[in-house]
């Protein structure tokens, strides 16, 4: 996993963005992270040509002003950003929720875990998963 490549994390709870920041380094996963609190910050750093774009993203569902369902469906119109993968980590385990994210484009749909080392085991997997992505953003 190359270090060059950039996260971004849409999650408005400090508590849970720090989480995922922790298991993101006890995974080894050595990409550098970007966080928003919402889905319109992500679109607002997404669309501006300045930002280098992400290799990935993990989005919440449930935040203000524009929730994690809005983003996918928001993002999906700027045909440039559509190839980013997008994985919804939430703690929302409803059928309705998953199939509105799988819908609106979301690559994958995981619910958060409440401890840590099934935290990490599942970021784990998204690393092993992803790791040999060729997409590359910026390229």
């Amino acid at each position: 996993m190359s270090e060059d490549k950039l996260i971004l994390i849409i999650d408005d709870d400090i508590l849970d963005i720090k989480i995922m920041l922790r298991a993101l380094k006890d995974t080894n996963f050595t990409c550098r992270t970007y966080v928003v609190n919402n889905g319109k910050e992500a679109l607002e750093y997404l669309v501006d040509k300045q930002n280098e774009k992400p290799w990935l993203i993990f989005s919440d569902i449930n935040m203000p002003i524009m929730n994690g369902v809005e983003f996918l469906n928001e993002k999906l119109k700027y045909k440039h950003l559509v190839k980013i993968p997008v994985i919804i980590f939430t703690t929302s385990n409803t059928e309705v929720d998953r199939n509105n994210c799988l819908k609106a484009g979301a690559s994958g749909y995981m619910v958060k875990p409440i401890e840590h080392d099934n935290f990490k085991k599942l970021i784990n997997s998204v690393k092993v998963y992803w790791q040999k992505s060729e997409y590359y953003p910026n390229s």
